[in-house]
């Protein structure tokens, strides 16, 4: 099951990188949000291979998530891989310079089940793809408002 939406960003593309790249704002960000988010790889930040335990509530229930950037490509593209209950994940987020100020981002979202319990989780997602479409696409516009945002107060 894939998502995907673009939206373009009033934003030079090195400094809209600049702001995906920030990986500890994002870790700090999902812990405010009752997420639990450890790094488990040795390497410096932004090297392939980055990678994080993620421990969260969703539907009443503890799940457990092991995230990978499994490649990178400044300032045009990176993608990351999840793994968790039965599922892997795989976003891809890619930047196209459309003029000297504004970027478009495009951002990919995939979701392939592993097992039989995951399949049928997949196959009720995909009776509500309408409405989970629609969200996805107003969470990535609500994203790319706040990355606009940042730009200009800096």
């Amino acid at each position: 099951m894939k998502f995907s939406s673009k939206e373009d960003i009033e934003a030079p593309i090195e400094d809209v990188f600049e702001m995906l790249f920030d990986f500890e704002g994002f870790e700090r960000a999902a812990m405010r949000r009752g997420a639990e988010v450890q790094r488990v790889d040795g390497k410096p930040i932004g090297l392939v291979g980055m990678a994080w335990n993620a421990s969260f509530k969703m539907r009443g229930k503890r799940r457990q998530a092991e995230i990978e950037l499994v490649s990178i490509d400044r300032p045009n593209e990176m993608a990351f891989e999840g793994r968790t209950q039965g599922l892997v994940t795989h976003m891809g987020i890619e930047l196209i310079a459309l003029s000297k100020n504004r970027t478009r981002m495009m951002v990919v979202f995939e979701i392939k089940p592993l097992n039989l319990s995951a399949r049928l989780l997949v196959q009720s997602l995909k009776l509500a793809k309408t409405s989970l479409t629609k969200k996805y696409k107003l969470r990535v516009a609500e994203f790319s408002k706040t990355l606009e945002d940042r730009y200009n107060r800096v």
